[in-house]
């Protein structure tokens, strides 16, 4: 049986997967493994629960409610707002534990819940598998002290959350955003509403698409898995900058004035020189993963910023961070952590703090995202192969030396396993394009080969 969380929560397609039933069982087993740990002692527990538009969110988001109320703990529904927004308010609101409702950049059938410690900081690994533990040894039919009488959570509305939210990411900027035209996606997901109004309190003019949610549109041709129509958008608005956000919010991408794609690398980059700039980039230092552009790499080390690399995955960049006390941190993917103001990766503020390093220096993002070249890149998924075997694999491990030895110095190959859907990604990077291409599809047919 495999383990429920990966690497962002626990996903699935909704009521297939994750039914009504799993989110109440693991919110009651949540809110008994937090007891267990001294979490709740002195006090009566408070939980902060958000989501996303997704349909399912409606079913799911009750369930959850259910859970923690019925094991004691008082709950404040905020409603659809971004993941950092829930994780935001859980720390503002001196919550012991926050629950996130959305499977973030997946489509509209799946879903997912992710929690969040006091603070509004992920729950860490060892919590994650005592919750799993806990929930299977309740469904199997192990009982739980029930409360009765006061003792039974209370349910109230925080409808205060949006507000109090967009507020906090005005409060952070460096300067404001009058004179820019931004284009934003909100991919009909959960900052449909919220990044457009922080954009337009910090004085950008602003132009929406995909900010229309109703349930079932959630990333669906929009947002940044598809930056088609933002790149179209910006070109005949004339905008400055385009911003596209996934369904939860926690990522951006950005679109320079002539429609070219700005990626988490490149943001990074521009973010982590303005950091420095401002005497607040700590140690020196950027975080980013395995998965950076070797182009992010060679950059940071002309300009004198040092480069960790983590495992691929927002939480071990988080991690990494709060160890050593660095300050910036994301992925390639449009994860970026600015740990002063955040605890996860917020796609809002890092759209606004790039809007407003533009608007503070007078240069186009074309020209502050050009202090990075991105070599060459190809991704591959391939899905339906067993994805626990890549480390494991004779034959994969003999592909992948092979590759290796055809790209030499001047690329690099990367097998790995997701940590939220059922396939294994496939990057080969290059200084061309087309072997980029031949490598990577020469690999993923080896990982069929081997794990099919």
């Amino acid at each position: 049986m495999g383990r429920l969380f990966g690497t962002d929560g626990v996903r699935g397609v909704a009521n297939a997967d994750l039914t009504a039933e799993m989110a109440l069982g693991l919110s009651v087993a949540a809110a008994h493994v937090l007891a267990e740990a001294g979490t709740f002692e002195g006090h009566r527990p408070v939980a902060v629960v958000g989501r996303d538009p997704r349909a399912s969110g409606e079913f799911l988001e009750a369930a959850v409610v259910a859970g923690l109320a019925s094991a004691g703990v008082d709950v404040e529904r905020v409603g659809v707002l971004p993941t950092p927004a829930v994780a935001y308010l859980t720390g503002a609101r001196g919550a012991d534990l926050g629950v996130m409702l959305s499977a973030s950049h997946n489509a509209m059938p799946d879903n997912g819940i992710k929690f969040f410690a006091r603070g509004g900081h992920k729950l860490a690994d060892d919590l994650e598998d005592r919750i799993e533990t806990t929930y299977r040894a309740h469904a199997s039919g192990e009982p739980w002290v029930r409360p009765t009488g006061s003792g039974v959570g209370r349910v109230r509305e925080y409808g205060e959350g949006f507000d109090k939210y967009v507020a906090h990411l005005i409060g952070v900027l460096p300067n404001r955003l009058d004179g820019l035209k931004v284009v934003i996606d909100g991919a009909h997901g959960a900052a449909a509403r919220v990044s457009p109004e922080a954009f337009a309190r910090a004085g950008a003019e602003v132009i929406t698409i995909g900010t229309e949610p109703d349930g079932l549109n959630i990333n669906d041709g929009y947002g940044s898995t598809h930056l088609d129509r933002l790149q179209a958008a910006v070109v005949e608005h004339r905008a400055d900058l385009g911003i596209a956000h996934d369904g939860d919010a926690d990522r951006c991408l950005a679109v320079d004035a002539m429609g070219e794609e700005v990626d988490g690398d490149q943001i990074l980059a521009v973010l982590a020189l303005a950091l420095r700039e401002a005497g607040g980039l700590r140690e020196n230092t950027v975080v980013g993963t395995v998965m950076s552009n070797l182009g992010f790499k060679l950059a940071m080390r002309r300009e004198g910023v040092e480069l960790v690399q983590t495992a691929v995955g927002d939480r071990y960049v988080l991690e990494e961070m709060k160890e050593h006390g660095y300050a910036l941190g994301g992925e390639q993917s449009g994860h970026v952590i600015v740990l002063d103001h955040a605890t996860t990766g917020d796609g809002t503020l890092t759209g606004l703090l790039l809007a407003a390093r533009v608007a503070a220096t007078g240069r186009t993002l074309a020209d502050l995202a050009a202090v990075m070249e991105r070599l060459p890149q190809v991704l591959i998924n391939v899905r339906d192969v067993d994805k626990s075997r890549v480390a494991s694999s004779a034959e994969l491990a003999a592909a992948v030396t092979d590759a290796e030895r055809e790209l030499g110095e001047t690329g690099r190959v990367l097998l790995r396993p997701s940590g939220t859907e059922p396939l294994v990604r496939v990057m080969v990077e290059a200084a061309d394009i087309d072997q980029a291409r031949s490598v990577a599809e020469r690999l993923a047919d080896a990982v069929k080969s081997a794990l099919g």
